[in-house]
């Protein structure tokens, strides 16, 4: 029988391929499913984690660092195809008293620690190009798999990513950092305890002046993030501001994203910045730049509720990732912190809460995460404190044998939007469909509580958490 991907190459002559995209899910062509196996899939208990991380940049020094304050794992590998990055990682290491891990140096080492024996967990910080690569390798060699974001870029290879979970039974989880966000939980907790109603819309956003990518000193190896954005348009980087909505609004746990239109601005920003910082000999001044300035894309849920995520990484203007979310009851944003909710059914709310009340709000319904981690993950450092948590929350769950914050449907129905808003917005923002990665399982998914970490039973004293080197801000 054909898989759907084949039955996609095959039916290309029927054109319209913004419009077919997405159109069928496996259900949909071929009938009975097995559901979403990988959905509260709880595997077996890790009690000390072997961890190998891919990619020694800035995320990957970063986790190794974070992970020397938490008991219960070992960063045993780690790879790279450059030497000095290796040692980078070696002397965090040091510096925590922690045993010097096993190097993969090279451009294809990747592969042979994927197949290693001793190593339980992989940490995948590579360049995008490898994200899928990488996933896949690691769940064929037996290792569950953390990848960065954005996890997979076209729909065939988040179809391949959610197969390759199920069948080898293996975790396959992004690492969308941003849902562990403080206002991002706080977001979460108050729509769980009903405080915003019925929910109805939700806007999220990467805004990120990302110009310097263009900067001349950088060798062309290691300018690929400028490179995507020169050959692709749509919503490269689509996750930040849409995965912790869709937690929030139980996408995939009882409603699922049915379909997007997309609407690119035109490029004004990478061309005058080149034009005002290279030197007029330096090629990428004539670089031709296909990502907009502006992506606007609208999705509708399966439930009828709406969201709008944007994506800008050429503007002066200060870093937002929106994150506003209302409902019958009230609404909160951040970028800054606001929240209002009704004082009474139909009183109506026109104006913010003062900073007194809103701070009172952040105060009273932190989620349990930030209560209890939250104070050490800010002394950890790494994007205001929402990498530690994000990290220290898959470790308890791997130690504890519990499942999953975030699976396999996610990474597919969120990381396929790179491919989806670029169809869209290149055919006048036609509609395209998302994929119904978990072949109607949705429908019965229950959604995710509120979750938090045993401190005692995982083992975290507070003496031994120490402020992490080389974390990023931002």
């Amino acid at each position: 029988m054909n898989t759907r991907r084949e039955f996609i190459r095959n039916a290309a002559w029927m054109g319209a391929a913004c419009g077919l995209g997405g159109c069928c899910t496996r259900g949909g062509i071929f009938g009975g499913t097995q559901g979403a196996p990988m959905h509260g899939y709880a595997a077996p208990a890790i009690r000390h984690i072997r961890l190998g991380v891919i990619g020694m940049g800035g995320r990957g020094c970063g986790v190794v660092g974070r992970v020397c304050n938490l008991p219960g794992i070992s960063v045993v590998a780690i790879c790279d195809n450059v030497e000095s990055k290796l040692a980078r990682a070696q002397k965090i290491l040091a510096d925590r008293k922690r045993p010097k891990a096993k190097e993969y140096l090279g451009d294809d080492a990747w592969k042979r620690l994927c197949d290693a024996s001793d190593v339980d967990v992989i940490y995948n910080t590579t360049p995008w190009d490898l994200h899928v690569p990488v996933a896949l390798a690691a769940m064929r060699g037996g290792k569950h798999v953390f990848t960065e974001v954005p996890s997979a870029f076209t729909e065939a290879q988040c179809w391949e990513l959610v197969e390759t979970s199920e069948k080898t039974e293996r975790h396959c989880m992004q690492l969308e950092n941003c849902c562990y966000g403080e206002i991002e939980m706080l977001t979460f907790n108050l729509a769980k305890l009903g405080m915003l109603g019925e929910l109805v819309h939700g806007e999220g956003a990467y805004i990120h002046d990302l110009r310097t990518m263009c900067k001349t000193e950088w060798p062309d190896a290691e300018c690929w993030r400028f490179a995507e954005n020169r050959d692709h348009g749509g919503n490269r980087y689509p996750t930040h501001g849409l995965v912790p909505l869709c937690l929030t609004m139980d996408i995939n746990r009882g409603d699922r994203l049915d379909y997007l239109v997309s609407l690119n601005s035109n490029q004004a920003n990478f061309k005058a910045y080149m034009e005002a910082v290279l030197k007029p000999d330096n090629p990428r001044r004539k670089s031709n730049v296909k990502m907009a300035d502006m992506n606007s894309t609208l999705i509708k849920t399966a439930k009828g509720r709406s969201l709008l995520i944007q994506h800008d990484v050429s503007s002066p203007r200060p870093y937002s990732r929106i994150q506003f979310l209302s409902g019958t009851k009230g609404a909160i944003c951040d970028y800054p912190y606001r929240v209002v909710f009704e004082d009474s059914p139909g009183s109506g709310a026109h104006k913010w809460f003062d900073d007194e009340r809103a701070k009172d709000i952040r105060l009273k319904y932190r989620h349990p995460l930030w209560k209890t981690v939250g104070e050490l993950a800010k002394r950890v450092g790494g994007h205001g404190g929402m990498d530690f948590i994000m990290d220290a929350r898959w470790i308890y769950c791997l130690q504890m044998g519990l499942p999953l914050d975030m699976d396999v449907y996610d990474l597919a129905a969120t990381s396929c939007l790179c491919e989806l808003t670029e169809k869209s917005a290149d055919n006048r923002s036609c509609a395209c469909t998302i994929p119904d990665f978990t072949r109607g399982a949705w429908r019965t998914n229950p959604p995710l509580g509120i979750v938090d970490i045993d401190l005692a039973r995982m083992g975290i004293e507070d003496r031994n958490v120490k402020k992490s080197a080389g974390q990023m801000s931002i």
